[in-house]
């Protein structure tokens, strides 16, 4: 059980985590800090912690277990305004979309990596934002992958596992590159496109009735571009190589895509399409 959980940016992350921790019973005392007061009010009052602090040396004490939910942009200075004032046994952990930059940012601020840091990162959100946004179950059934570094402490990585398995979670581990170059294919490079795509059309010199006449396929496709885009923005540049990488591979495939259409390859395009619906329908059977 956790005694004091302190988090940095309570918003969609970190207040469903707060709420989930709550319902379980796995956390007696949830403290938020960050430097905007109104969200951390409105925190309060919906019950998602307990107090908070606006300065990270106070919001630290006494706790013992530290998550942080900030733009990947933040997460040096928020480990700077920590760093050796952290009690004897805590554990710091993160929720960031990538996690070469995030260990980048511990390895600047620390020197070496402390054997109490757990990169993490939950597999789970929604397109919403904000700390009103934040739900008990996010993180039911979901996959939250723990990216522990040689210097991490078995102790801290099952301290973290713990905590997100509370949460309903389903805890898997994996190392940080393989991680970064996963997640760039699987959920930055989809959010880069649902981006592009929206604002493409906007655009256009039609774009007042591709809008008015926008069926349920773009609605749902376009889903993810009512994301944050300041977090979105901080992923494209943290992770920035293996985006573009995906990228790449992806402008490659459209490109010969292209080239099918234009030549009325019938075969190809038929090829293309049936191959793509039988890869996602044996993914969503996995799923089930």
């Amino acid at each position: 059980m956790i005694n004091k959980l302190v988090i940095f940016g309570v918003g969609l992350i970190g207040g469903s985590l707060a709420l989930a921790l709550r319902e379980a019973n796995y956390c007696k005392t949830v403290v938020g800090c960050s430097r905007n007061i109104q969200n951390l009010d409105k925190a309060v009052e919906l019950g998602v912690i307990d107090s908070y602090s606006l300065d990270p040396v106070e919001a630290v004490k006494g706790a013992d277990m530290i998550l942080l939910a900030v733009p990947m942009g933040a997460m040096a200075s928020v480990l700077a305004s920590i760093h050796g004032h952290l009690e004897p046994g805590a554990v710091v952990t993160d929720a960031g979309s990538a996690k070469g930059s995030v260990v980048l940012a511990a390895k600047s601020v620390f020197g070496t990596i402390p054997d109490y840091f757990v990169p993490a990162h939950p597999i789970a959100g929604r397109e919403k934002s904000g700390v009103e946004a934040a739900i008990v179950d996010l993180y039911v059934d979901h996959k939250v992958i723990v990216t522990p570094l040689p210097e991490t402490s078995a102790e801290a990585e099952l301290k973290v596992t713990e905590m997100w398995q509370a949460a309903g979670a389903k805890v898997e581990s994996m190392d940080v590159e393989t991680h970064d170059q996963v997640l760039a294919a699987t959920s930055h490079l989809p959010h880069v496109v649902a981006y592009s795509l929206v604002d493409t059309l906007s655009k256009s010199d039609a774009s007042d009735a591709i809008f008015q006449y926008a069926a349920g396929g773009f609605r749902d496709f376009t889903r993810i571009a009512s994301s944050d885009p300041t977090m979105w923005r901080d992923i494209c540049l943290e992770n920035r190589d293996a985006i573009l990488t995906s990228l790449e591979e992806l402008q490659e495939n459209l490109q010969t895509l292209h080239e099918q259409i234009s030549s009325s390859d019938s075969d190809g395009i038929m090829k293309t399409f049936t191959h793509a619906k039988s890869v996602r329908d044996a993914y969503m059977k996995n799923q089930s």
